[in-house]
């Protein structure tokens, strides 16, 4: 499904991203577990398009992405759910999920998408006419992945949908990723919380200093002394 060979990304004259291999494939979870600045975001960026690689190649269905615009990358079937949620704060609940879904793949099924978004995010059909500055940070994050979803991706990518939420909220939003990948969603997911990515992911990368240091199943790398001491911090 998403295929990048050997990418490299700079800011100015600076090089952060140095040569980055990996591969999400159809109905896929996949993990990209790094330290802060180890370049996870820099990556995402460049996936959607927001950023432009300086060497390398992003391929997605077999479509070549470079130089491919943010909004036709998101016709595509590309979704991001960015970092500290980006919602639009004084719209509603419903709002945001009704712009979430103005794309061309998902506007004709916005109000079956709306109910299925209630469906997997009970609180949020409960919220629906309350605006999202009003929400609390868990349910903010909750409303930022289901307004994602209302786009229809093909590959769906979060960075760091856990930042600064208590664990019992970051354990509900992660049963719904793994509940929506299990239905055939394909996951790309940036995280600081080795522990919990890698328990819901199947694959994982590990990135360091713009490098991809370690790759293979989620468990065997958890599970491995040298890469939650060296690599993971835990």
């Amino acid at each position: 499904m998403l295929e990048i060979d050997s990418l490299s990304v700079s800011y100015g004259p600076v090089e952060v991203l140095h040569g980055i291999s990996l591969s999400v494939g159809e109905g896929e979870f996949v993990a990209l577990v790094g330290s802060n600045n180890a370049g996870k975001s820099t990556l995402l960026l460049t996936i959607s398009g927001l950023l432009n690689p300086t060497k390398g190649t992003i391929r997605f269905l077999g479509k070549p992405m470079n130089g491919l615009a943010p909004h036709r990358r998101v016709a595509d079937g590309i979704i991001q759910v960015p970092e500290r949620k980006r919602l639009f704060p004084r719209m509603t609940v419903e709002e945001n999920l009704l712009v979430g879904g103005s794309n061309a793949r998902a506007i004709g099924e916005r109000p079956q998408m709306v109910q299925r978004m209630y469906e997997a995010f009970p609180v949020l059909g409960q919220r629906r006419k309350q605006e999202a500055q009003t929400l609390s940070g868990g349910e903010q994050q909750m409303l930022a992945i289901a307004r994602g979803m209302m786009a229809k991706p093909r590959l769906l990518i979060l960075d760091e949908p856990s930042l600064g939420l208590a664990p019992r909220i970051v354990g509900d939003i992660y049963k719904t990723l793994v509940a929506l990948n299990a239905e055939g969603l394909s996951v790309l997911l940036s995280e600081q919380n080795a522990r919990i990515s890698l328990q819901s992911s199947r694959r994982a990368y590990v990135i360091q200093e713009g490098r991809i240091v370690l790759s293979g199943n989620s468990a065997s790398l958890a599970n491995s002394d040298e890469v939650r001491q060296s690599y993971l911090g835990l």
